[in-house]
């Protein structure tokens, strides 16, 4: 297998492609033109040797991931050059005054109004909710382990329903789609495969190194973290579980990290959940989905020669542009 730090992520009409220094995102617009946007990255982890650390760096992974994957969704709208979508991302009223009165961009105000509501939606589902649900559980259940354990139990059927309900709207089942080529691509690229369509078909759409399966990773870890925390006051509950959610991130990061590059067959066992639950968030898709998800590795790793000419192959009928998606 050949070593791949290169992650990705589906967004609309598109994948990003995330490597090391660099990252790049290929959309394919309403014609049918795929246009391609790259940035060079840097990051906390470069700057400072502390946050090299194990642990450390997950969580500095962790928050920089969502600051980029809310960018990227925003920026694919902008590239898919469809009106509908484009619409969505437009600037509030709000998000003006704030970007008026702080001087700041207001494409910047936009993303971290978006990551905040994410942040807050999520621990509203995945953190208030199983703790309120359980602490109604405190009159029939007294054993503080297996209260804990019945939180998770319920934080993983509102994950799970949570994306039961995701599937069921189309565009997001084309965005599944486009989560499954990024997987199979760079399967194929740690296969040690020339990136072609053809190559890169025959591989699955599950990946261990895969968000999905991080965000499952994190639920386990937080069970067992969270296993020791008393239920005298769920608002204390919910305030010391907030305030270990960075460590719980990092250290799942660590396991996620390890799965992705270790040889021991075992793994395949402890990260067999984690790779059923993308049979939800991936899809198959079609030879045209490929071709961007090529695309957007190709130009994020820096890649030429044969393997650029095949990720640049088509039909004849597609035109491709790219764009500079500006230094960072």
């Amino acid at each position: 297998m050949r070593k791949c730090d290169i992650g990705g992520q589906a967004v609309l009409e598109g994948v990003m492609m995330r490597a090391p220094s660099s990252m790049a995102i290929a959309v394919r617009r309403c014609d049918g033109e795929i246009v391609v946007r790259s940035q060079r990255l840097s990051s906390l982890k470069d700057k400072h040797r502390i946050f090299k650390l194990p642990v450390i760096r997950g969580i500095i992974t962790f928050a920089e991931t969502l600051v980029m994957g809310i960018k990227s969704l925003m920026a694919s709208a902008e590239m898919c050059d469809d009106p509908s979508a484009a619409q969505e991302y437009q600037p509030s009223r709000l998000e003006r005054f704030v970007a008026d009165k702080t001087g700041k961009n207001v494409e910047d105000v936009m993303t971290w109004f978006a990551l905040l509501l994410a942040i807050g939606l999520a621990i509203a589902l995945f953190v208030v909710a199983p703790a309120v649900l359980t602490g109604f559980l405190r009159q029939w259940i007294a054993h503080k382990a297996v209260l804990g354990l019945t939180e998770g139990i319920i934080r993983l059927v509102i994950f799970i329903g949570y994306i039961v309900l995701m599937t069921r709207i189309k565009d997001i089942q084309r965005v599944f789609q486009y989560h499954g080529a990024e997987h199979k691509v760079i399967h194929c690229y740690e296969h040690g495969e020339e990136l072609s369509i053809e190559n890169a078909r025959k591989y699955s759409t599950l990946h261990p190194r895969c968000g999905t399966a991080f965000l499952l990773v994190v639920m386990v870890v937080g069970i067992v973290a969270f296993s020791v925390l008393g239920w005298d006051n769920v608002v204390v509950r919910i305030l010391i579980k907030l305030l270990l959610l960075p460590l719980v991130a990092g250290v799942s990061y660590e396991i996620i990290k390890w799965a992705g590059r270790t040889t021991w067959r075992g793994v395949k066992f402890i990260m067999f959940p984690g790779l059923m639950l993308q049979k939800l968030t991936t899809r198959e898709p079609d030879d045209a989905q490929l071709e961007v998800a090529i695309r957007a590795f190709v130009q994020a790793a820096g890649l030429n020669g044969k393997e650029a000419e095949d990720a640049a192959e088509g039909d004849g009928s597609t035109k491709e542009g790219t764009e500079d998606f500006g230094v960072s």
